[in-house]
């Protein structure tokens, strides 16, 4: 798939049924590659997820675009990786025409109001996530899950969102519950972790 265009079926959010525990995993998977999906499995048994929304975004507002493969191709690669049947992939943030994520959490909250939601994000987001709009706002919407990333595994000690947020910190052991929290709750879990980064796989096909 090299066209812009994207399928419908991806512009619109996955079918969920009420009382669904449901991990929000979002990204520009530019391109997807093993780190991700180490990410989303990790999220799916710890959490134990009835589903996780694979979510290429449009756009990531903080990073530069000039670089940035067609929406179409990388929800084919993102296919293509994520085995499991409970990963749902989608590019509903298209057509609603969000790019901040703040904005996309409350339309997924407003439109599924019986469905438990958990905000997925590896380890290396988490020390910047204080750089994203309305970032307290995101905190307070869903619970949040940080999976361990290489390099990145004291962020939940020293990262501004932690310690910000450092009073609804859960224990990993108890990360299977952390879906019927109430937001602010977040919790890192520790685990098998891959070096692979988008950055590396485009920096070697330029090289």
């Amino acid at each position: 798939m090299t066209s812009s265009d994207v399928n419908g079926r991806y512009l619109r959010m996955p079918h969920v049924e009420s009382g669904m525990v449901v991990g929000l995993f979002g990204g520009s998977f530019n391109p997807p590659h093993e780190g991700h999906v180490l990410v989303a499995e990790t999220a799916i048994q710890r959490l134990g997820l009835n589903q996780l929304w694979w979510m290429v975004t449009p756009g990531n507002p903080l990073k530069n675009h000039n670089n940035l493969a067609p929406l179409a191709d990388r929800i084919a690669l993102s296919e293509k990786i994520a085995r499991d049947p409970r990963i749902k992939v989608t590019a509903f943030e298209k057509a609603l025409g969000q790019s901040y994520t703040a904005r996309t959490l409350a339309m997924v909250q407003a439109r599924n109001s019986d469905i438990r939601f958990v905000w997925i994000m590896g380890a290396d987001n988490l020390k910047s996530f204080h750089r994203w709009q309305n970032w307290h706002k995101i905190a307070r919407t869903f619970p949040i899950a940080v999976i361990d990333r290489p390099g990145s595994t004291l962020a939940y000690l020293s990262s501004r969102m932690a310690k910000t947020f450092d009073y609804a910190r859960i224990d990993e052991d108890d990360a299977r519950r952390l879906a019927f929290h109430r937001a602010p709750a977040w919790t890192f879990i520790h685990g098998p972790r891959s070096s692979m980064s988008s950055t590396a796989l485009r920096s070697a096909r330029t090289a």
